[in-house]
């Protein structure tokens, strides 16, 4: 239970009082403004307890959360070392991603293509023409 006295878990715990508190009252307040014969109220008055239900909901599950997680670390026991051997080394929880340099493919043979030669001069014409619709190319 300790875990859950921590500032994060304290901060939490206001939050979920100041905000089912709120929309309780706004739920008061929609019932008070649909008994005056604001009809538009009435969906407003039923909607904001709903709202308050699921900040209860959200909070009970971040709970059961917190101290099924609690419970596992305890429950867990640390594996024996064996005599005279080293400490295992635990694997790290997020891997790094492996870096790969890429390299412009190469044609096989060393022959140029044509066609790709074509295209890469029609894609720097456009470049060089940013106003120009691609018809009026001119090879």
């Amino acid at each position: 239970m300790k875990r859950l006295w921590t500032p994060a878990w304290i901060a939490r715990h206001v939050a979920m009082v100041v905000l089912v508190v709120g929309f309780l009252g706004l739920g008061w307040w929609q019932v008070t403004r649909a008994a005056e014969g604001n009809s538009l109220s009435f969906g407003y008055a039923i909607e904001w307890p709903v709202f308050a239900g699921f900040v209860v909901f959200v909070w009970w599950r971040e709970l059961r959360h917190a101290l099924r997680a609690s419970r596992e670390e305890r429950a867990t026991p640390a594996p024996p070392a064996a005599a005279g051997s080293e400490p295992a080394v635990a694997a790290p929880a997020v891997r790094r991603p492996v870096r790969v340099s890429r390299v412009p493919a190469v044609p096989a043979g060393g022959a140029d293509d044509g066609e790709l030669a074509a295209y890469n001069r029609y894609l720097s014409w456009l470049n060089a023409n940013p106003g120009a619709k691609p018809g009026d190319y001119p090879g």
